[in-house]
């Protein structure tokens, strides 16, 4: 008899601790929805936007894919995130540092070879001069690696959009800007 409620106490145990187990795991995912984020990149604007719930949480300035290699588009996923990249290219590797062609961070995309990183030429900004990779600033995307975590959302989207207006502005549409008047009208 004793045997028997010994094996009855265990088997309470550990079915105790699979439930405490399971509501974490449970509690973690939910908690992983709520806070998941959402990164949209408008290539003809240059720019991307990170949001939550829908709301924009910041505008970072980008470079995007050149004419003759161009930004992907569609719908991806940040399936890595790396501090202080090494850069690999055609028979080249370039340590991090000042020299490294992707910068600060990396945030690679669910698409071989592509990613959201820094740069060792922030004149790039704000062009279409990357090899296909959306670009930043150091200081940007070391904001940005901050936001986002491996799992999140990415868009790039290659053509404007009632989305991406609503986000970035009507680029057609003039900005007024106010001009200030001195005494005496000048």
């Amino acid at each position: 008899m004793r045997r028997a409620e010994i094996q009855i106490a265990r088997l309470a145990a550990l079915t105790g601790v699979m439930l405490v187990a399971a509501a974490e795991a449970l509690a973690q995912d939910r908690g992983a929805a709520q806070s998941a984020r959402r990164i949209i990149v408008s290539i003809p604007d240059r720019k991307l936007a990170v949001l939550e719930s829908g709301r924009v949480i910041k505008i970072f300035p980008t470079a995007v894919g050149a004419p003759k290699s161009p930004s992907p588009s569609g719908s991806f996923k940040i399936v890595q995130r790396l501090a202080d990249p090494t850069w690999y290219g055609k028979g080249k590797v370039v340590p991090p540092g000042k020299a490294c062609p992707i910068g600060t961070r990396w945030l690679g995309l669910n698409v071989k070879g592509y990613g959201i990183h820094g740069t060792n030429n922030p004149s790039s900004i704000g062009h279409n001069a990357s090899h296909g990779c959306i670009r930043l600033r150091n200081h940007d995307v070391e904001e940005l690696f901050g936001m986002v975590s491996v799992g999140d959302d990415v868009d790039l989207v290659a053509e404007r959009t009632d989305e991406t207006r609503e986000i970035f502005g009507d680029p057609t549409v003039p900005v007024v800007r106010a001009t200030t008047v001195t005494a005496g009208g000048q």
